[in-house]
């Protein structure tokens, strides 16, 4: 029996590894969002003649974009393979992120959900620019979608701030 117990927490350990081709995955897509970013800059560097200056800055607002989304996938595909996965025995290596040395599953969160943030503030920002083309409805819940992820970003560090406390005192009794 307990030769069974070692074997199935053993399969269980090892799923982990079922999360490998999702991360692939994700660095297929910031391909795809490196080829976007390619299109986009070639329209404005093409274009910067018969462009005005709300144009460009919708675009450039939109490269933003972009960029923001490309570092919300290296947060979720870096900080995610090393929290869930294997570690990635980056402590020698000269680039390794800052932020990756004191990352869990909790602090990930919170940084996604800062990160989700800036990406809707900049698409808030584009839609105020642009408010004369849009419909107040699509405003108005523009608006209502990023204070969700703002209330939701607060939530998340509250109930991390919560948990730490409780951790902190659990492990001084």
């Amino acid at each position: 029996m307990l030769r069974f117990i070692r074997s199935m927490e053993s399969l269980i350990f090892a799923s982990r590894w079922l999360q490998a081709p999702l991360y692939l995955g994700l660095i297929v897509a910031q391909g795809v969002y490196v080829y976007q970013f390619m299109l986009e800059l070639m329209h404005l560097v093409t274009k910067i003649g018969s462009l005005g200056e709300t144009d460009i800055m919708l675009i450039v607002l939109g490269l933003i974009d972009v960029v923001m989304i490309a570092n919300l996938l290296v947060m979720v595909i870096v900080g995610g393979y090393e929290t869930f996965v294997s570690r990635l025995e980056l402590e020698s290596h000269p680039d390794q992120p800052e932020w990756l040395s004191h990352v869990n599953a909790s602090v990930l969160k919170v940084k996604l959900a800062m990160a989700l943030i800036g990406i809707s503030s900049i698409d808030l920002l584009r839609t105020f620019i642009n408010a004369a083309q849009l419909e107040d409805r699509v405003i108005m819940w523009r608006v209502i979608i990023h204070g969700t992820f703002l209330v939701s970003a607060l939530a998340l560090a509250y109930t991390d701030k919560i948990m730490m406390g409780s951790l902190a005192m659990n492990t001084k009794h």
